[in-house]
């Protein structure tokens, strides 16, 4: 298979869970992960900065653009990946982000993502493993505005400011509690 066969195979998902920094890892290093890029999707101002979009009055969602080989990592298990690292009830932000810009979301790039977001996001609310109702939206894919570079690969550049935040976030904890 030629270099353009390989890159048309391709596919991408978009999955806002708080901040971006957190949700680079758990999708990185998995077989089939080409790439993951923070970003921001879904609001009303045209390359918004990092300050626009924390600001909260942008409309975008902070978010991870991952690029996959659907042949080695299937969407399904990307998904099965995402709703753990994240509080699903919360309509109000993430942990210790609050805003609108950290509320979590799935942004769909085809009929069959949002089919199986949608099925999956029943499945979750099914379970019975959450007393309040699944709040994480699911919406078509806008334009991706990628991050800027400081907040690329964070967690390698910047390991101790990333691990004094999310300590700090409540994050683990909750992943810890409500998904092991």
């Amino acid at each position: 298979m030629n270099g353009n066969q390989e890159i048309n195979r391709y596919q991408k998902a978009t999955f806002a869970g708080g901040c971006f920094w957190c949700m680079v890892s758990p999708f990185e290093e998995q077989p089939g992960i080409i790439a993951v890029e923070s970003g921001y999707m879904g609001g009303h101002i045209e390359h918004p900065s990092y300050e626009q979009v924390k600001a909260g009055d942008s409309g975008h969602y902070e978010v991870v653009q991952i690029t996959f080989d659907p042949e080695l990592f299937s969407y399904q298990k990307l998904l099965s990946l995402y709703w753990p690292q994240i509080d699903p009830t919360d309509p109000e932000g993430q942990f210790a982000d609050r805003g609108p810009q950290y509320r979590t979301a799935i942004f769909y790039h085809t009929a069959e993502q949002k089919r199986l977001a949608q099925a999956s996001k029943e499945e979750i609310a099914a379970s019975g493993r959450f007393k309040k109702p699944i709040v994480t939206q699911i919406k078509e894919a806008e334009v991706f505005y990628r991050a800027e570079e400081y907040h690329q690969q964070f967690h390698k550049k910047n390991p101790a400011e990333y691990k004094q935040d999310r300590a700090q976030s409540g994050r683990d904890e909750f992943i810890k509690e409500n998904w092991r």
